[in-house]
């Protein structure tokens, strides 16, 4: 008993209050994720649309979520945290029942296109303001908990989305709407605005010049890079994997089946994650996150039965519940205070671009290369990324320690320098999300 108390003190002990209503806003809203996963199934089954056509809807979304990560990046640091992220999901919760109500092709693909728009410009404010809330020392936790109510809501919500759509499509689109809306609202009455002026310190980029600064920012831009790359790798799960599948002669209740087990083992394994990997290099961490998400899927090219595919999906899971926690708190460390917002946006941006075109080349791989070697293919580009890793992760911690020396205020004391294994656990803790997107 005592053990399960330590581990629970250790996995969510301390956090502050503000963090568990942005938590519980989290997983409401996660809860209420139905339109995403029967979006597909509802443009052709319901409204009888061809595949291209639905495939034009979806891709419209992504057109919105590139361009509302990037408004509301600008938005989080200009205008707000709170007002950015209550803005966004009140046109978000508005925009889900037009689109449910929508009947025209060109009326449904407009829905898609602000929906995606509102729906994408409330990640920014929403990453930047629980950096802001919570401590340096506390984010790899924070993150690993967030992501955790992500998954148990997406997981949850695929299964209420059956129960809902026997009702008619309709309720879907109200009680995602509601979910938005009811998420909004918490965060609104309960958490506040958590965005700080600050001075810009002597020789530091103002924050007029963010755009400027982001794009000169060589060790961000790189790391956003390689992020690119690992979801082009990881999006292939929700395009070619079902494909591949039925090309086995698989029906789509067993990808379902199959793809359900990432967010089972996220579920019960994510909440030890922090532990694992607390003190540990984080290039090292995310250099091993990219070589087994690149084998678990470069394993999809040999695989022929149900059990064969659940493996793979096990596999790369453990690389997505290594990456993207560590991928959180690393963008903490490496935006500046003034910028963060922004910072999140472009970091956004990445999976944005990746879900638009990682169908788009899987697709002309596997056409043109065969399916082999597009599995095959994400193995290797993971061994690169790996390497990539571990080759810029030291620039990538040079940049995290000046920008927390430029955070902190000079104080004329004598400064006593913790243990060595506590300077160590701090700079592992350091360390910095859709998403699946949504």
């Amino acid at each position: 008993m005592r053990t399960v108390r330590s581990w629970f003190q250790d996995t969510a002990g301390g956090l502050p209050a503000r963090f568990w209503y942005l938590w519980t806003g989290t997983l409401i809203n996660r809860l209420g994720s139905f339109v995403l996963v029967f979006l597909a199934i509802y443009l052709t089954q319901e409204r009888g649309f061809s595949a291209s056509q639905a495939g034009l809807v979806i891709g419209l979304w992504g057109v919105g979520g590139a361009v509302g990560t990037t408004i509301g990046g600008t938005l989080a640091d200009r205008w707000g945290r709170r007002p950015t992220l209550f803005a966004a999901q009140l046109g978000g919760a508005v925009m889900m029942l037009g689109l449910g109500l929508a009947r025209p092709l060109w009326a449904v693909a407009l829905g898609a296109l602000l929906l995606g728009a509102f729906a994408e410009a409330a990640r920014p404010a929403f990453g930047a303001m629980m950096i802001d809330v919570v401590p340096e020392k506390d984010r790899l936790r924070a993150f690993s908990l967030n992501y955790w109510a992500i998954n148990l809501g997406f997981a949850c919500a695929a299964v209420l989305a059956g129960f809902a759509a026997q009702a008619g499509y309709l309720l879907l689109f109200v009680i995602d709407a509601a979910t938005t809306l009811v998420t909004a609202l918490i965060i609104f009455t309960r958490v506040g605005e958590t965005r700080r002026a600050r001075p810009v310190s002597k020789g530091a980029a103002a924050p007029t010049g963010a755009l400027r600064t982001i794009l000169t920012d060589r060790i961000f831009l790189g790391f956003v890079a390689l992020n690119l790359f690992a979801a082009l790798i990881f999006l292939q799960h929700i395009s070619m994997l079902p494909i591949a599948m039925g090309d086995s002669g698989l029906s789509p209740a067993t990808y379902g089946t199959v793809i359900a087990l990432n967010g089972v083992l996220i579920v019960v394994g994510q909440l030890f994650v922090p532990r694992l990997i607390r003190g540990r290099s984080r290039s090292h961490v995310l250099a091993l996150a990219a070589l087994v998400t690149g084998v678990g899927f470069g394993l999809t090219a040999f695989a022929d039965a149900a059990w064969f595919y659940g493996l793979t999906v096990l596999i790369w899971t453990l690389g997505e519940m290594l990456q993207s926690p560590s991928n959180a708190t690393l963008i903490a460390e490496l935006s500046p205070a003034e910028l963060r917002g922004r910072y999140q946006g472009v970091f956004s941006l990445s999976w944005q671009i990746a879900g638009a075109a990682a169908p788009i080349l899987g697709g002309l791989v596997r056409e043109h290369a065969g399916n082999s070697t597009l599995w095959v293919g994400c193995a290797i580009l993971g061994g690169v990324m790996a390497v990539a890793h571990l080759v810029s992760g030291p620039a990538r911690e040079r940049r995290a320690v000046a920008l927390r020396r430029a955070a902190t205020p000079a104080e004329p004391v004598t400064v006593i320098e913790p243990p060595a294994p506590q300077a160590a656990e701090a700079a592992a803790i350091a360390p910095a999300e859709p998403v699946r997107t949504n």
